[in-house]
C-alpha cells in the first residue's frame, strides 16, 4: 500500500529537480523573487497530481513535466499576489517571509506576473509534446487560471468578507479559487496521458471531489493548525471576517461535509485505479493532512 506522503516528497524531489530548466535565466530582483517563492518550497501537490494521472492512464511521466512546471507556476504566482496587503496580506507562506516581505511590493507584484507568462511560454516551448496538444493545453490553462476561474474564486473571496453567503455561493468560490487549479492538475494529467472520454470524465469528478475537500480542510486547519506545520498565519480567515466552511457549517460540520467529500472522490476513480495507489489514497491524506 502506497505511502501517500513519501510518494508527495518523491514527486516534489524529482519536480525540484527538473524546475530549474523551466525557469528564466539572468540576475535581477524579479528574477531571485520568482525563484525565491517557487525553488524548493511548497507541497506541490499540483504537479504530483499531474504526473500520477498522467502514469495511471498509461501516459509517460516525462510528458507531464511542462504541465507540472507551468501548474505550480501558476499556483506559485496566486500565492505572491494573495499574500499582498492589498489581498490577504500575510507575512508568511511556506515556512518563510512572503515574496513582499522579502523583497517589496512591486518587486512582488511583478514576479507573479512573470511566473504566470512563463508558464505560458513553458508549454509553449515543450518541443517534445505536439502543436495541437500545446494549443489545447495553453487554451485549458487560461480558462482555469483566468476569470472565470481562479481568479474568478479570488474576487469572490475578497467580495464574500465580513458577509453572510449561501452554502451555493461558498461551493462556488470553493471550486474557482482552490479547486480550479487542481481540475486543471487532472486535466493536463489525461491530455499528456492521451486519456479516452471515460477516463477523462473519471478524472474530472475525482478533481472536483478532492479540489472542494482541499478548500474545506483549508478551513478547518486556519483553525485547527498552527504556524509552524502550516507554513503561513492561521486564524486569519476568522480575524477578517472570511466566509468559509467552518463559519458556515462550524467545525464538526465542516469535518463531517469533508468526510463526504473523500468518499465521492474515492468513489469518482475507484474503477480506474488500484485501491492502494497514489489517487485512491490521495483524498484520505487530503482529510487527514496537517499542513
Amino acid at each position: 500500500m502506497i505511502d501517500v506522503a513519501a510518494q508527495l516528497t518523491l514527486r516534489a524531489v524529482e519536480f525540484n529537480r527538473c524546475l530549474d530548466d523551466y525557469l528564466p535565466r539572468g540576475e535581477g530582483r524579479v528574477i531571485d523573487a520568482m525563484r525565491y517563492s517557487i525553488k524548493d518550497s511548497g507541497k506541490r501537490l499540483r504537479p504530483a497530481l499531474a504526473t500520477e494521472i498522467c502514469i495511471n492512464f498509461g501516459g509517460n511521466h516525462k510528458n507531464s513535466r511542462p504541465y507540472a512546471a507551468a501548474l505550480e507556476m501558476v499556483h506559485t504566482y496566486s500565492l505572491i499576489h494573495d499574500d499582498l496587503p492589498c489581498m490577504d496580506d500575510d507575512d508568511f507562506r511556506r515556512g518563510r517571509l512572503s515574496c513582499h516581505r522579502k523583497f517589496d511590493e512591486a518587486v512582488a507584484l511583478l514576479a507573479g506576473d512573470a511566473l504566470l507568462t512563463q508558464a505560458f511560454a513553458v508549454i509553449v516551448g515543450a518541443d517534445e509534446i505536439s502543436a495541437q496538444q500545446r494549443c489545447v493545453a495553453i487554451a485549458c490553462l487560461a480558462e482555469s487560471a483566468g476569470v472565470h476561474g481562479m481568479i474568478g474564486g479570488q474576487a469572490l473571496d475578497m467580495a464574500y468578507e465580513k458577509t453572510h453567503v449561501n452554502r451555493a455561493q461558498l461551493e462556488e468560490m470553493s471550486r474557482k479559487k482552490t479547486g480550479e487549479l487542481i481540475r486543471l492538475a487532472c486535466k493536463l494529467g489525461c491530455l499528456a496521458a492521451s486519456a479516452g472520454e471515460a477516463q477523462t470524465t473519471a478524472a474530472m469528478a475525482y478533481a472536483d471531489a478532492l479540489g472542494l475537500l482541499f478548500q474545506v480542510t483549508d478551513d478547518i486547519l486556519d483553525v485547527t493548525g498552527n504556524l509552524l506545520n502550516m507554513g503561513k498565519t492561521v486564524g486569519k480567515d476568522v480575524n477578517s471576517g472570511k466566509s468559509t466552511w467552518v463559519s458556515l457549517l462550524g467545525l464538526d460540520g465542516a469535518k463531517s461535509y469533508a468526510r463526504d467529500l473523500k468518499i465521492l472522490a474515492f468513489q469518482a476513480i475507484t474503477e480506474y485505479t488500484a485501491k492502494d495507489g497514489f489517487l485512491y489514497r490521495l483524498p484520505e491524506w487530503v482529510a487527514n493532512r496537517s499542513y
